[in-house]
């Protein structure tokens, strides 16, 4: 009896461990017809996140992205949502990382722009530098990591 309880207990907590050690889920938006959008989604599918996906006019990803609360200046292609956060463009896997573990009080992050060499948007070996911004709660931004270009 003690032995089947104790194996219980150990299956319940081995159950526990694996449901908290889950990636949250993406949501993203974007235009069907933009395949670097498609190439960051296979990045995040890949790290082991659950991407939903909705393709959307036009409209309603600008009307999404003036939502945000980030200002135009910060925006590329996709706008995405994860744990309470806004992840606008090509951020890196690290940064989305980072965010989701240091929890900052903020509106989210964002990589400006479609930067070659960034996920989604690799051509060969070329890179050019970029910066992944915090965008703070007043909508003020701080560099929150730089990408080297080649």
């Amino acid at each position: 009896m003690k032995s089947l309880l104790a194996a219980g207990m150990l299956l319940g907590a081995t159950t526990m461990v694996s449901a908290q050690s889950v990636a949250p889920v993406i949501d993203v938006l974007k235009q069907a017809s933009c395949g670097c959008c498609g190439g960051w989604v296979a990045h995040m599918q890949e790290a082991g996140f659950t991407v939903n996906v909705q393709n959307v006019s036009g409209d309603a990803l600008y009307a999404a992205k003036e939502a945000s609360g980030f200002s135009d200046d910060l925006w590329a292609c996709h706008t995405a949502k994860v744990s309470g956060y806004t992840v606008e463009g090509h951020v890196p896997l690290s940064e989305i990382n980072r965010l989701l573990t240091e929890r900052p009080e903020a509106l989210g992050i964002a990589t400006p722009g479609m930067p070659t060499g960034s996920p989604g948007m690799e051509y060969g070996d070329e890179r050019e530098a970029y910066n992944v911004m915090l965008v703070n709660l007043d909508g003020s931004t701080e560099i929150y990591a730089t990408y080297p270009g080649e």
